[in-house]
């Protein structure tokens, strides 16, 4: 169950902006916009992979529950406070110079709000799981997995939504964007 994990994890679980595009017109405030917000999203893709990386390192079958208890804990409490700095850097960037910036803004701020809260309560739940009786434990991991395997599927749409087009296009020019992407590229 710890393998389930794992595999949840990297099977989706890093809704990390999905940088992508390439090409366009040059658009200097949509450009300024894209680097506010990709040389703030650099550092946490960062993070989020590291967590990504403890976890998988921990979820060997013979790893102590209070290892891989104290290893998910703090991986899924850096995941929500990256996705929280994300969702504070694209609010700070303000709305994207394109049409309807102001909403895909808001409803990606929205979504990696929502992403952190899922993150803090996958935590407590970590928190909460019995490490002294090892099968408690295992069918806790299992709850956290499938829920894990919800939050990689849940939908990363108003994401998808603000990088489309000009905006995408724009992230895709900048370079501290091109090194974001690494961690979302797992599968």
């Amino acid at each position: 169950m710890n393998k389930k994990l794992a595999a949840a994890l990297s099977g989706g679980a890093v809704l990390v902006l999905a940088l992508s595009g390439c090409g366009g017109d040059d658009n200097e405030k949509l450009d300024s916009w894209a680097k506010q917000v990709c040389d703030a999203v650099q550092p946490q893709a960062k993070k989020i992979e590291s967590a990504n990386a403890s976890i998988q390192k921990e979820t060997s079958d013979n790893s102590k529950p209070e290892d891989v208890q104290k290893t998910d804990a703090k991986a899924f409490q850096d995941m929500s406070d990256a996705y929280k700095a994300i969702g504070a850097a694209v609010t700070k960037a303000g709305a994207p110079d394109v049409e309807n910036g102001e909403k895909k803004q808001q409803d990606a701020v929205k979504e990696l709000n929502t992403i952190s809260t899922s993150y803090a309560s996958l935590k407590k739940q970590v928190d909460a799981l019995d490490t002294k009786d090892q099968g408690k434990f295992a069918d806790g991991l299992k709850d956290i997995a499938t829920e894990l395997d919800k939050l990689g599927k849940s939908g990363n749409d108003a994401l998808r939504t603000l990088e489309e087009g000009e905006v995408g296009q724009a992230m895709a020019r900048q370079t501290s964007c091109k090194a974001a992407t690494a961690p979302a590229t797992q599968s």
